[in-house]
Order: structure tokens, then sequence, then C-alpha cells
């Protein structure tokens, strides 16, 4: 029905920058809440940030200041631009959304199959 296919990862040094985006695509009827999550080796996925759809955002608050999230709804697409990167932001990033597709009746829990960021030092 409906997808969500990550771009922008890949190999970028310590202090360095990326900017990671997510469209969705599909017969969509609407999208609410969107968010980025992230899941490094050996470790449980975890929040990264979310973004509601009038634009108000909530971030992990040891990433808050570094990362940033936005959305464009004209595009179907959620963007997380990294700064500062460190070698700790290594990761499998997935993006998330609440989507509902024209031929449903509810919003679905969505994820995207995810983009590897790895920071070097």
């Amino acid at each position: 029905q409906v997808r969500l296919v990550e771009s922008g990862g890949g190999l970028v040094q310590a202090g360095g920058s990326l900017r990671l985006s997510c469209a969705a695509s599909g017969s969509i009827f609407g999208i609410n809440a969107m968010g980025w999550y992230r899941q490094a080796p050996m470790k449980q996925r975890e929040l990264v940030g979310l973004i509601s759809r009038d634009g108000t955002t909530n971030y992990t608050d040891s990433l808050k200041g570094r990362f940033t999230i936005s959305r464009d709804n004209s595009k179907n697409t959620v963007y997380l631009q990294m700064n500062s990167l460190k070698p700790e932001d290594t990761a499998v990033y997935y993006c998330h959304a609440w989507i509902r597709d024209r031929s449903d009746f509810k919003y679905r829990s969505t994820w995207g199959q995810g983009t590897q960021v790895t920071v070097s030092s």
C-alpha cells in the first residue's frame, strides 16, 4: 500500500554533517506524526525525535541542539539534519510515520527500511 523510504545515509568524519530524508509514497490519504529512530549494534532502538503534522517537535534531550527534524507536507517528506556528528552516532536510522491509505479506515504505524550512518574518528 504505502511505503516510507529513507535516503542520505553514508560515511562521514567526526564533526561533519549529514541530512537524511524520508519520503512516503503510495495512495496516501493523510500522514500524522512522523519521527526518526536509530539502532546501534548490540543496542535497542531509540527515539531520536518526533514532529507533529503542524511542525511541533520533540527531541531526545542528549541530541537536542545537534539534530533538527523538519517536514514538507506537500512532498510527504520528513528530514533529519545532523550536525557535529560523533562516532557514537553510528547506527541504522529509521523513519516512522502514522499513515492512512486512501482505501483504509485508520492510520497505521509505518516504518522505513533504514539507512546506515557511519561516523569515523
